[in-house]
């Protein structure tokens, strides 16, 4: 019996502290609102595809022939020209091949021009001076050989630009299929980016797209210049590759995007101002019979002070663009004259003259 009372007490209590009911909206102040129609309007949609700032020159320079590293006078980040010393290596048997080559071939040249004179006097026949003949272009064909192999030894850079990386150092021992530095060229960059293969209709060889790096303050301008003929069959993409022209704080390496367009968009909007946002929700009010409706929505994309709604009004409607934060649903409104409102589509009105 104890229980059932304090029950009971526990009830009362918990009623005399119960939140009073809103007032109904009929009861509610009118509201003075600006009004806006809503219209679908077009637009350029656009997709963002990722990529990575690559140089149009770039080099992985190696030894031809394998020789310890005598010099090597480049440091990394070091600018150089076309021509430049890159390493020179030791190649003393490379050099003894020449010196060897060269003294033959004094022998054999002599030969040759001791026979040449006996055969003027008949004293040799053709074919013994053939065979001499034969012995010094061998001896001079060496010769060359062995200065070309000698100029192997020296490496020198192809093109002006940049060393992006040292791999190797005075010391080490170089052969052929060993990088010793990496070079490229920063005065000409590109965007090198894979399209999937839904987008790549539109794009074409010298297009030109807006390109963002985060490090570049300005949008930058990316010419289309090489386009992949066929997709990776692991990604379903295609290698696109888009000229950069030069920027400050632009490098080789960093982060990009290219924007690509992915045909046109028609959906209702809004003024940003119209959507109100109250938790998790997305809401607008219209007005219908001079009283707020509220209106559950879901929006798009923001382009400039307007904002694309996907669902809950369609064209037509008029939505409260000033004075919604405060609006509650089915209180009367009074629209305010003001410039934001304009007629509907084709609804015939013309302006006075």
């Amino acid at each position: 019996m104890k229980t059932f009372y304090a029950l009971a007490l526990a009830a009362l209590v918990a009623g005399c502290h119960k939140e009073a009911p809103k007032p109904p909206a009929e009861s509610l102040p009118t509201a003075t609102v600006e009004l806006m129609p809503v219209q679908n309007k077009t637009y350029q949609a656009m997709e963002e595809v990722l990529g990575t700032v690559r140089p149009k020159l770039h080099a992985t320079l190696e030894a031809k022939i394998s020789g310890r590293i005598q010099t090597m006078p480049v440091v990394f980040g070091q600018s150089v020209k076309a021509g430049d010393l890159i390493a020179q290596l030791e190649v003393g048997e490379i050099q003894a091949k020449l010196t060897q080559a060269k003294a033959m071939l004094d022998q054999a040249e002599g030969d040759f021009k001791r026979y040449e004179n006996l055969l003027k006097g008949k004293a040799v026949t053709q074919q013994e001076f053939d065979g001499i003949q034969a012995r010094y272009r061998v001896a001079a064909a060496s010769v060359k050989e062995a200065e070309t192999m000698l100029g192997y030894a020296t490496v020198t850079a192809p093109f002006n630009g940049m060393i992006a990386r040292k791999l190797s150092d005075v010391g080490d021992l170089a052969t052929p299929g060993r990088p010793l530095v990496e070079l490229e060229d920063p005065a000409g960059l590109r965007l090198e980016a894979n399209v999937p293969e839904g987008l790549i209709g539109s794009v074409h060889l010298e297009a030109k797209r807006p390109v963002r790096v985060e490090a570049v303050t300005n949008e930058l301008e990316g010419v289309v210049r090489e386009i992949a003929p066929s997709a990776d069959p692991n990604s379903r993409t295609f290698s696109v590759k888009f000229d950069l022209p030069a920027a400050p704080g632009l490098r080789s390496g960093q982060f990009g995007r290219v924007v690509l367009p992915v045909g046109e968009t028609t959906l209702p909007r809004v003024p940003i101002s119209a959507v109100v946002r109250r938790g998790q929700m997305e809401i607008v009010f219209v007005a219908i019979d001079n009283k707020a409706q509220l209106r559950l929505v879901k929006t798009g994309k923001r382009i400039g002070d307007e904002v694309e709604l996907l669902s809950g009004v369609q064209a037509g409607d008029k939505v409260v663009v000033k004075g919604a934060a405060t609006l509650i649903d089915g209180q009367p409104l009074a629209a305010q004259s003001s410039a934001a409102q304009l007629p509907l589509p084709n609804s015939g009105r013309k302006n006075s003259t």
